[in-house]
């Protein structure tokens, strides 16, 4: 099977899409063709791969990443059994319907929740962008087939898709126990993802010998917050590392942080750092998000915290310093859990079959699914391209090496 992966928005190396599903395609034996951002983001791609470069799409300056990708995705698809696309964007660019094979939109999360995430937008431009995302998610609804990264996402999506959900690499032998000098943070850095709550948190341990280490790119307003902080020595901000390396950076720290505030493309989802610490033999220090809530308070692995709330979050820092025993019982039972339930080989094999089946259907889509499309059908030149949509940025130099 030759499977074409698409994506402008996440970094080439994004662990949902390339170390995770594709590392699946190739280990089944597959062919791979990835369209990403390769030198945008100083990415050299693996050299299984055929690789398409086309720039990021960031912020609000997306047209050019958007034509590049519309001519990008013809080529990629002349020869490909599958089309894998994970950004909303791209749904303008596709290729006419007769011309693409069966095509995928992988859906990571809410996207009109999380436009809320998006400084760079202006106010006036919230309330038309959000009907502009959902009237584009309905038609891929309509026109594609959907995989969803979690389960709560079939409410926003209810024609029974499969759900492939965001689970990690479990190492098959258990971490050591965490020490008590270091607390972590793996991914995305924005205000509604705590980012101020953290730097504060960081002045708070440090009077007590233990260092933070930030492991994740920024959105713009934050980049100049953390810049600060480590420019002062309060903390380490190491940028995008790649998610293999970010958690073996993880491993053997005091607590993972997950302090995320209650918005509302948060609530309905369990992040997967909480995971990914789990599956590290990390204690999880997370806000009371239901979901993560859930699942910390049920395995007990961790202490939740109240949102925004740094004095809970250094408390609970300094009782796990404390109490080595604790933390060590909460990491153990974290990653027996994670290696239970949560381990991404376990789902792989699904959703490469999930391809492989659609791959052997000689229609692209079913008859039920209307009249509507996604894009000119005559595929003479790009679709409109929108001014603005959900957001990574751009990731920052490494502050050390990792």
């Amino acid at each position: 099977m030759r499977v074409c992966v698409g994506t402008v928005v996440h970094h080439p190396e994004d662990a949902r899409i390339m170390h995770r599903q594709i590392r699946a395609l190739l280990a089944a034996g597959h062919e791979v063709t990835y369209i990403a951002p390769f030198t945008d983001c100083n990415v050299t791609p693996p050299p299984e791969i055929r690789a398409i470069d086309v720039p990021r799409a960031v912020g609000r300056r997306r047209g050019r990443a958007l034509r590049a990708a519309w001519s990008a995705l013809r080529r990629g698809v002349r020869d490909a059994d599958v089309l894998l696309v994970h950004d909303l964007e791209l749904l303008l660019v596709l290729p006419p319907e007769r011309r693409r094979p069966p095509t995928v939109w992988d859906v990571h999360e809410d996207a009109a929740g999380a436009l809320d995430d998006r400084p760079d937008l202006p106010g006036f431009a919230r309330r038309p962008l959000h009907a502009l995302t959902r009237w584009l998610e309905d038609q891929a609804e309509r026109r594609l087939r959907l995989i969803l990264a979690e389960e709560s996402l079939s409410e926003r999506f209810p024609g029974g898709h499969p759900v492939v959900p965001d689970t990690t690499y479990v190492p098959p032998v258990p971490p050591a126990p965490p020490k008590d000098r270091r607390v972590v943070y793996v991914g995305r850095l924005s205000h509604t993802r705590g980012a101020a709550d953290m730097i504060e948190l960081a002045r708070r341990l440090a009077p007590h010998g233990i260092r933070l280490d930030l492991i994740g790119p920024a959105d713009p307003p934050t980049r100049a917050l953390l810049r600060d902080a480590q420019r002062t020595g309060l903390l380490d901000w190491y940028g995008h590392v790649p998610n293999r390396h970010a958690l073996r950076m993880a491993e053997g720290a005091l607590a993972g942080l997950s302090l995320l505030h209650d918005a509302p493309h948060h609530r309905r989802s369990l992040p997967a750092k909480v995971i990914e610490y789990m599956a590290h033999g990390v204690p999880v220090v997370t806000t009371p998000l239901p979901m993560a809530a859930s699942l910390v308070g049920r395995v007990d692995c961790g202490v939740i915290v109240p949102f925004g709330d740094v004095a809970a979050a250094a408390r609970a820092v300094l009782r796990l310093k404390d109490d080595p025993e604790r933390r060590a019982a909460m990491g153990a039972r974290g990653y027996a859990e994670a290696l239970h339930h949560f381990h991404w080989p376990d789902h792989a094999t699904e959703f490469v079959g999930y391809l492989e089946r659609l791959a052997a259907t000689p229609a692209t889509v079913s008859a039920h699914h209307g009249k509507t499309r996604l894009n000119a059908d005559h595929g003479d030149g790009p679709a409109g391209t929108p001014a603005a949509g959900p957001h990574l940025p751009t990731p920052m130099t490494h502050s050390r090496p990792a």
